[in-house]
């Protein structure tokens, strides 16, 4: 069974970057520039098992599921999803890929506190968030069949592979669902001895090429038409002259950036440094550090300076949408060619405003 690869920029969701837990909350945004862990030379990254050797039975399966439903979250369609993008348009090659924001890396930082909702977020509720908010959808119900899928393969993708680099044989342990939904972060944590012993806890929720590496500041202010001619040069053939990303018989095999069917304004991959550092390291497709690090900044605000669906935390009111939850790099709130940004966004999903 091979991942599909064919898949780009969009849903967030899972560096210690994207979006938040499902609750629509006044509290203020805190939280910080978003962590990256350093990408060093000769860095040795955890390499996941293969895909044909999850295992049989009622444990595989969810696996199996979880797999399913992070290539082609389109499945939930209408259910939780509200757009046309799949989990792995921003977690490559099917989650596994280090310095993509791989998801057995997140599997192993949560649970953990989280700024943005003022709360310590289980890694069921991290998925919840990117439900919410890179798929600008609905969140699956605590312990749905969706989410316990969804973190086994998390957890099989990540403990397999800290098992043979440890040099632990066998089968990957099973978890009940109870233990799948809080992840990986915490002292009750049932890890085998060796990796017990060779990795504290958090050493194990800070596995090199967790999330997007940083990259330098630009030597230039970011900036949104700077960025046009990039996008024009290294991102359209792919995406569309309109950001509208390419449908083959009504499937998008590459993701809509901006509009209505892209992530919303409440997601990590609107603020400009989590897309730069994450088109600097993956894009174009298939082609890893193309661009400068400038570009890649520029291109970044190109594409976050465009309408996208709401900010599902918006109760009305643009500008205290802005100073609650927008203190970072971002465009929403703000004037870009003559549109204000946020205030005639596209419908959140379910559309309550």
């Amino acid at each position: 069974m091979k991942p599909v690869l064919m898949l780009m920029l969009g849903a967030a969701a899972v560096t210690a970057a994207h979006a938040a837990p499902p609750a629509t909350t006044s509290l203020p945004d805190r939280q910080a520039q978003l962590p990256s862990s350093p990408k060093l030379e000769g860095q040795e990254y955890l390499i996941p098992r293969p895909l044909d050797s999850i295992p049989q039975g009622a444990f595989g399966d969810k696996v199996r599921l979880g797999y399913q439903l992070f290539v082609n979250t389109q499945q939930l369609r209408g259910k939780y999803v509200g757009n046309e993008l799949n989990c792995v348009n921003c977690h490559m090659d099917a989650g596994r890929k280090p310095n993509a924001s791989p998801i057995w890396g997140a599997f192993f930082a949560y649970p953990a506190y989280r700024k943005k909702n003022d709360k310590v977020n289980s890694f069921e509720e991290r998925i919840q968030g990117c439900f919410t908010y890179s798929m600008n959808g609905k969140a699956p119900p605590s312990g749905s069949p969706e989410l316990v899928a969804m973190s086994a393969y998390a957890y099989w993708l990540g403990m397999g592979g800290l098992m043979d680099q440890y040099g632990v044989a066998g089968e990957v342990p099973q978890l009940d669902d109870a233990e799948l939904l809080k992840g990986g972060k915490r002292d009750d944590f049932p890890a085998p001895n060796a990796i017990k012993a060779a990795l504290t806890v958090d050493a194990r929720a800070q596995l090199p090429g967790r999330g997007y590496p940083a990259i330098p500041k630009p030597e230039l202010p970011y900036d949104a038409s700077r960025g046009a001619l990039v996008y024009q040069a290294h991102c359209q053939s792919c995406h569309g002259s309109d950001g509208q990303g390419q449908a083959i018989a009504g499937v998008y095999a590459l993701p809509p950036l901006w509009g209505p069917q892209s992530f919303n304004w409440g997601a990590g991959m609107h603020r400009v440094n989590t897309a730069a550092f994450f088109i600097y390291e993956n894009m174009p497709l298939g082609k890893s550090i193309q661009l400068t690090p400038q570009q890649a900044w520029d291109v970044a605000a190109f594409i976050n300076a465009k309408e996208r669906p709401q900010d599902p935390r918006f109760e009305g009111n643009l500008d205290a949408t802005k100073s609650r939850y927008h203190k970072h790099d971002g465009y929403y709130g703000t004037t870009q060619d003559g549109v204000l940004l946020g205030k005639d966004a596209f419908p959140v999903f379910p559309a309550t405003h």
